[in-house]
């Protein structure tokens, strides 16, 4: 097992897309809404540069409505690296979160960018205390991997 490098370039975070340009969020189940809102770990599941799959736990948060769901990380997080170089011409990458609990399962899958905005940063913290009840771990290379939700699959 190799370690991923701590020290590979970062990129940029994205521009996010004006709001015109988000495509509508889609329609989940009530089930998988309430699903989502209960505190589950979910993983992460990003590509490498080679193409394989990085599936990570994850603590996470969906806004169905805004069609956006959030992932805190550190800066230099392998899976921060992959969002930033799996970017297609729109400057976002492919990425799936799902959460199980025994039969029940929900899947969403859309469009990541990185984001460093503090605004923004400190959102998806109050959104994570609110899930989990309980603040993130303090880290001062927190970024928001920011997902465009684009599929819904499962059942809650």
């Amino acid at each position: 097992m190799t370690r991923d490098d701590p020290s590979a370039p970062s990129r940029p975070s994205a521009p996010r897309p004006p709001e015109a340009a988000r495509p509508e969020p889609p329609e989940p189940s009530s089930a998988v809404v309430a699903f989502w809102a209960e505190p589950h770990h979910a993983t992460f599941t990003t590509h490498r540069p080679d193409g394989s799959p990085h599936v990570v736990p994850v603590c996470s948060t969906w806004d169905p409505r805004a069609g956006i769901a959030r992932v805190l990380a550190s800066g230099d997080s392998r899976k921060v690296r992959n969002v930033l170089a799996a970017v297609d011409r729109d400057g976002l990458a492919r990425v799936a979160l799902c959460q199980v609990d025994g039969r029940r399962w929900a899947t969403l899958e859309g469009r990541a960018v990185v984001r460093r905005e503090p605004e923004l940063i400190a959102d998806a913290e109050r959104r994570h205390e609110a899930r989990y009840r309980r603040p993130p771990r303090p880290n001062p290379k927190r970024v928001l991997v920011e997902i465009t939700v684009d599929r819904v699959l499962g059942r809650g």
